[in-house]
């Protein structure tokens, strides 16, 4: 049987601590709200102080309970401070939701400069990368050992749309950088999963309300679904002893043309 964050094993923290990267927003903050819900401690990063400090009152939780730390996760100096600050205010840290993205322009590839391409995979992928790096040398380190990290990759790790190919890139990468700290974090009890998500309502998502580009070269509104959908998929993911593990999961507004032909 799964135990909740507020029921912990022997040995256990009181309460158990979740890191959330693109909290000031979108799906960041959604499993956020949700994550608090549930009795998780957190911090929020984010590049934005002003919605992550929005994201920390919308929680209900006490100011020791949510720690909010501006973050540029592509820059390793500042993750060392966010994770410094972690350490400072929990001593240890659970649950890492890497979820900082960047979709860049929707442009043709030819058209694509080198500055945008770098832009997207410096968030996606790199900042992605730091991040796990940083909790993983926290979860091996600390006692109880272990913890989880849940990487947001999308259904473009599967499938692009046109016009993506950064961001496509990224996605597949992901998938890589899941697997590799699955395999490498088995020594450590750390579980790493991945959450494939499409269509939830979101800024990036909001071109998808008034016409999107599709294979076919035709444009067509694509339905959404709510951020919140995905919310509860990470904290059941979460929840999870670390024996156990989603590997991955893919949420998606159900009617959205991922699963027919171009």
């Amino acid at each position: 049987m799964a135990t909740s964050p507020d029921a912990p094993g022997p040995g256990a923290p009181a309460a158990r601590t979740a890191l959330v990267t693109g909290a000031g927003s979108g799906i960041g903050r959604a499993v956020s709200l949700a994550l608090a819900e549930a009795g998780w401690s957190l911090a929020l990063a984010g590049r934005r102080a002003e919605a992550l400090e929005e994201t920390a009152a919308r929680t209900g939780r006490p100011a020791a309970q949510v720690v909010v730390v501006p973050t540029d996760v592509t820059d390793p100096a500042s993750v060392d401070a966010l994770f410094a600050a972690i350490r400072d205010s929990y001593g240890r840290l659970d649950l890492l939701f890497n979820n900082a993205g960047a979709f860049g322009p929707a442009k043709p590839l030819e058209e694509l400069t080198a500055a945008e391409w770098r832009a997207v995979v410096d968030v996606n992928l790199t900042g992605a990368f730091l991040c796990a790096q940083s909790a993983f040398r926290v979860m091996k380190d600390q006692r109880p050992r272990g913890g989880r990290i849940i990487n947001n990759g999308s259904v473009s790790a599967h499938a692009p749309r046109p016009h993506s190919i950064a961001y496509t890139a990224t996605k597949h990468a992901m998938t890589g950088l899941t697997r590799s700290l699955s395999l490498d974090g088995r020594a450590y009890g750390i579980a790493c999963g991945q959450i494939d998500v499409g269509n939830a309502a979101t800024e990036m998502t909001e071109r998808m309300r008034t016409g999107i580009l599709q294979a076919n070269g035709t444009t067509a509104v694509e339905p959404v679904m709510d951020a919140a959908d995905v919310a509860r998929t990470v904290v059941q993911m979460a929840a999870l002893p670390l024996e156990a593990n989603v590997q991955f999961a893919t949420v998606m507004a159900t009617a959205m043309p991922y699963v027919g032909r171009g």
